[in-house]
């Protein structure tokens, strides 16, 4: 019986990890304030924002894992769309968009 509860026990652990999201999964507080959900969808991650003037609008996608990802980042305001990467340290989320990889702007987001 014992052995049935130890072998239950570790079925449990190995498919929780298997299981285990992405550290960039969730909501993230970004430089302006507003929140950001990060989730995943068709096999990357969409960047939405969820509250703040651009409420409900996709700011981006994203792909990677362990941590590091890269993809697409749109300004709301402006419209346009660069290269963007992601690189999580901690509870903070540095979003990085450039233009030909040379002209690039950084900030950094806060997990909630």
């Amino acid at each position: 019986m014992i052995r049935s509860f130890v072998l239950a026990g570790f079925i449990t652990v190995i498919a929780g990890i298997a299981h285990a999201e992405e550290p960039i999964v969730g909501n993230w507080k970004t430089a302006a304030g507003d929140t950001a959900v990060i989730a995943s969808c068709g096999g990357s991650y969409c960047v939405t924002l969820k509250t703040g003037k651009y409420a409900g609008r996709k700011i981006g996608t994203l792909a990677g894992t362990g941590g590091s990802y890269a993809g697409e980042i749109t300004d709301p305001a402006a419209e346009k769309t660069y290269s963007g990467s992601g690189k999580i340290s901690g509870n903070s989320l540095r979003m990085q968009g450039c233009v030909m990889k040379i002209l690039c702007k950084s900030q950094t987001w806060t997990r909630l």
